[in-house]
């Protein structure tokens, strides 16, 4: 995890699935701290989902290739040695009183502050990294760590326990076997990548009707002033990428949610959702940035969603992936 502008993003993407053509910013993130770059929602890279789902919209391709725009819930769970279960989050900060799992995709530690901490390897048979959504593992303890800020290896998991957890786990020491779940509802197995975002802008192509807001911050009073914004739609034939540029008095102002809404129905879209705008919102092509980020230059951010042009054979359609960005130092 970490900040990094989609132009050095591009850089990451691996030569042998092809040429990246275009790409956008993604979901929205955490700015600052430790866990800086983590994204709000899920996040499945590859395959290996990186970031839970949170209940929030987020655009997904499935097995066969078709593309989503689904809000998903979590039903992650550890099950414990007595049967006890725990609900966990992925690769983020972790509560004081909660119980989070960290994979090596995070960086080099987990970055946590005191705490108990469980390493985990391979239980003989069971599936394992790179952890993938809608599977069942099986992990055996192989260190108990009574300290935070545990070192992250390569098919190793961390999971970590906070100073207030109300749970007992004074029977988990070395060598017991936990069992973890990565379900999710609706069931994603199988899903190829995903990248969160929301709301949902077009559903079987019609304006979907935003909810009201519910408070004066920023998420929500932002949605009916006009900002920067981001958005991938899509129908039978065509993919859409779409930036706006806004908060440029003699450029653009952007856009509200219900204009970027009736643009994409315009467009000719049967389905959208909303990415992450504002400074983030950034639309690269064929080399360069296209547009006039308002920040003046390309913002540091979480994730993007890029389209490869494959390598094998022109007749076939440009791919999607997303890419996170380098471990944090």
């Amino acid at each position: 995890m970490g900040l990094s502008t989609i132009s050095s993003q591009i850089k990451l993407v691996d030569s042998q699935l092809g040429v990246s053509v275009a790409a956008v910013n993604g979901d929205f993130y955490k700015r600052d701290g430790p866990y800086a770059g983590d994204p709000r929602g899920l996040q499945i890279v590859d395959g290996e989902v990186v970031s839970a789902p949170t209940g929030g919209a987020c655009f997904w391709i499935d097995a066969l290739g078709q593309p989503h725009a689904t809000n998903v819930m979590s039903l992650f769970q550890v099950i414990w040695p007595n049967g006890a279960t725990s609900s966990f989050g992925l690769n983020e900060d972790r509560p004081s009183s909660g119980v989070e799992i960290y994979t090596p995709a995070l960086g080099p530690s987990t970055h946590t502050m005191g705490g108990r901490e469980l390493v985990l390897e391979r239980q003989d048979g069971s599936p394992w990294l790179p952890m993938r959504i809608g599977r069942t593992y099986r992990a055996r303890v192989r260190e108990v760590r009574e300290t935070g800020d545990t070192k992250l290896a390569p098919q190793t998991l961390v999971l970590s326990i906070g100073p207030e957890w109300k749970g007992s786990t004074s029977k988990v020491e070395t060598g017991a076997v936990l069992t973890i779940s990565t379900a999710s509802s609706p069931g994603l197995q199988g899903a190829r990548m995903a990248i969160g975002g929301g709301p949902v802008l077009v559903r079987n192509g019609r304006a979907q009707k935003l909810d009201k807001p519910t408070s004066e911050s920023y998420e929500f009073s932002s949605r009916s002033e006009r900002h920067p914004r981001t958005a991938i739609g899509w129908n039978e034939n065509y993919f859409f990428l779409v930036e706006v540029d806004g908060r440029q008095k003699n450029l653009s102002l952007g856009m509200t949610l219900e204009e970027l809404s009736a643009y994409l129905l315009k467009l000719g879209c049967e389905e959208a959702i909303n990415l992450d705008g504002g400074g983030s919102a950034t639309l690269w092509c064929n080399g360069a940035v296209r547009n006039s980020p308002c920040d003046g230059q390309e913002r540091a951010i979480a994730n993007s969603l890029i389209v490869v042009r494959r390598k094998s054979s022109r007749s076939q359609k440009p791919g999607a992936a997303t890419v996170r960005t380098p471990d944090s130092p």
